[in-house]
């Protein structure tokens, strides 16, 4: 081999290795983006209100994280497929209308509508893929449903969480608040069934190679439907921890949800 040629493949190599350490340079930095902003609010409000970095403090700031967590969960596993979700909101005041009432007074017919509307969502990612429709024309006109249904079981404000829940949701451990514990393992949990297992990978490239997975032999067919499960599954969970939190339910409750989730998406890098 000549000498030149091996300069060249070394210099090529050398050259490949220092890309790929600016790129994983570069993910780690937009993976820790979300911390350090979170890292800078808190220090903002320790500045302006040293008490509010308390156990008490965590508990009231981030008694709301739970289901807004769940709520953005459920808003990715859309977004993992390439499309967008403009129901969750309606849909989260849907399930949280069902828990106050059918759930507390007929439980198994309470979670038999909820696990309808599990199927639902997933009926809804079969439509989607199978017309071709446009995600957002679908799940706007739902949105209309989910606020329709909701009104009809719930008309004005009331009804109450099952006490199951409320002692779920009330649950507060030593030292650490639980919104912060359940955030951690509401995380830790849907990352490594995202991003470290093999359905995962599949799931993910439903949106991001589509062709690839389909040349693959996977059916784009099932993982959308999948996603839209798994989307409606953490809409339920979604519905149900704020219900669990505010003790009662609205069918106008979970409306500001939507663009919450969304922009919950964006932020985390998804």
């Amino acid at each position: 081999m000549r000498p030149e040629m091996t300069a060249a493949s070394l210099d090529t190599a050398a050259r490949t290795s220092a890309e790929r350490g600016a790129l994983a340079r570069a993910r780690l930095l937009r993976g820790l983006l979300p911390a350090l902003s979170l890292a800078l609010v808190l220090l903002a409000i320790a500045w302006l209100n040293p008490r509010a970095i308390s156990y008490f403090g965590f508990s009231l700031m981030l008694n709301l994280a739970i289901p807004i967590a769940l709520a953005t969960i459920a808003q990715m596993f859309v977004i993992a497929g390439n499309e967008l979700d403009l129901s969750i909101g309606t849909f989260v005041g849907f399930v949280g209308c069902v828990t106050a009432t059918w759930l507390k007074d007929a439980p198994l017919i309470g979670a038999a509508i909820l696990l309808g509307s599990i199927g639902i969502y997933a009926l809804l990612g079969a439509l989607i893929h199978l017309r071709n429709l446009p995600s957002i024309v679908v799940t706007l006109g739902m949105s209309f449903v989910w606020q329709g249904l909701a009104i009809l079981v719930l008309p004005k404000p009331g009804g109450k969480a099952p006490d199951w829940l409320l002692g779920l949701m009330a649950f507060k451990p030593p030292f650490i608040p639980f919104p912060i514990i359940a955030a951690l393992l509401i995380g830790v949990i849907v990352h490594f069934g995202l991003m470290r297992t093999s359905y995962g990978v599949i799931l993910r490239g439903s949106g991001g190679n589509p062709a690839a997975l389909g040349r693959a032999g996977w059916s784009l067919l099932r993982t959308k439907i999948v996603l839209f499960a798994l989307a409606g599954l953490f809409g339920v969970l979604s519905g149900m921890a704020l219900i669990g939190i505010t003790t009662s339910a609205d069918a106008n409750i979970g409306n500001g949800y939507t663009l919450l989730a969304i922009a919950g998406v964006i932020l985390g890098g998804g």
